[in-house]
């Protein structure tokens, strides 16, 4: 069985708020990361930024951030914190028009466009010589990471070593809904504000796109978004196609390599059908470590940021543990 049982993640009081952790993160880690900013070309002739925090290392942890993140979100910096302690090398790819630009295209970035991160690997493994790369992605990034390690399961590069996800939708329809309901909507408000600014900006570059503009605008929820402007965008028929064909729920039982899933089973975001049990039980590759507590992208215990190195620290052991080097 590859569902893992962890009893070393154990919150204060406080801290077994889901909100409470979800939202602490996002203000408690205040270290910067001076990163090497390399911009690369996609194969549609459009473009992405890589930031490079480097050691010198042959061993490299890719990071990919999730909705409305960059580099700069400070899960991210965290990770790059403690891996450059480690020696590792790190590139945080920031998704299409999240580098503080924006793209080429009037489509952007989703949570299945795995393609992107395949491009980058490529670039990686011509450009670079690492002996080992492991992939790391939050949320919407860990969607794309499972994902990706399904999808091109027979066709990896022999140095992707193996991947971590971190708070992932695994059911991408599920976790709509979920925020469309209560206090979680205040999360999905916050989401569609800058969505909705990103889209304005994007028919301002694009006069005559075919879009329903005034709807795209007016979106109030990500169902709504997600079928006047993501799926429009993508090639998908509608929300529901987009949702369906992007989880990576569908691609876990392909997974071929070491591949770790952390979930909270607080996790706002996440309602029942994102949690992978039945995929996890009895698969070879593919584990997954539910902890009771840790609300999304949280995993603090207490108020302590130098001493909350939980996630970090699960995150880089598991990479260690799947290192030949």
């Amino acid at each position: 069985m590859a569902i893992i049982q962890d009893n070393t993640f154990k919150p204060n009081i406080l801290f077994k708020n889901k909100h409470v952790n979800t939202l602490y993160r996002h203000f408690a880690f205040k270290t910067r990361i001076h990163y090497i900013r390399e911009r690369i070309e996609t194969k549609d002739k459009d473009f992405l930024d890589l930031d490079k925090s480097l050691q010198n290392s042959d061993k490299l942890i890719l990071a990919i951030h999730g909705l409305e993140g960059s580099a700069n979100s400070n899960y991210i910096q965290s990770l790059v914190y403690s891996a450059n302690k480690k020696k590792y090398d790190v590139i945080a790819i920031n998704l299409r028009g999240c580098s503080g630009e924006p793209n080429k295209t009037l489509a952007s970035y989703h949570s299945g466009k795995t393609e992107d991160l395949l491009d980058v690997i490529q670039y990686i493994n011509k450009h670079y010589s690492y002996k080992e790369i492991h992939i790391v992605g939050y949320s919407l990034g860990g969607n794309l990471t499972l994902k990706f390690m399904g999808e091109y399961a027979e066709k990896l590069p022999e140095n992707i070593s193996c991947a971590v996800a971190v708070s992932t939708p695994c059911d991408l329809q599920a976790t709509a809904l979920k925020l469309s309901k209560g206090f979680n909507k205040l999360y999905e408000f916050d989401f569609l504000l800058s969505l909705r600014k990103k889209s304005k900006e994007k028919f301002l570059q694009f006069p005559y796109h075919k879009l329903d503009e005034k709807k795209v605008l007016n979106s109030k929820t990500f169902k709504d978004f997600d079928h006047y402007f993501t799926a429009a965008t993508n090639g998908f028929k509608d929300a529901e196609d987009y949702w369906q064909k992007s989880s990576c729920k569908q691609f876990l039982p392909y997974i071929n390599k070491p591949s770790l899933l952390i979930s909270a089973l607080d996790d706002p975001f996440l309602s029942k059908n994102s949690y992978p049990f039945k995929e996890a039980e009895n698969h070879k590759q593919f584990h997954f470590l539910p902890t009771k507590y840790g609300g999304h992208v949280g995993f603090y215990k207490n108020f302590s940021v130098k001493k909350n190195t939980w996630l970090d620290d699960t995150v880089l052991n598991f990479i260690e543990s799947n290192s030949n080097l």
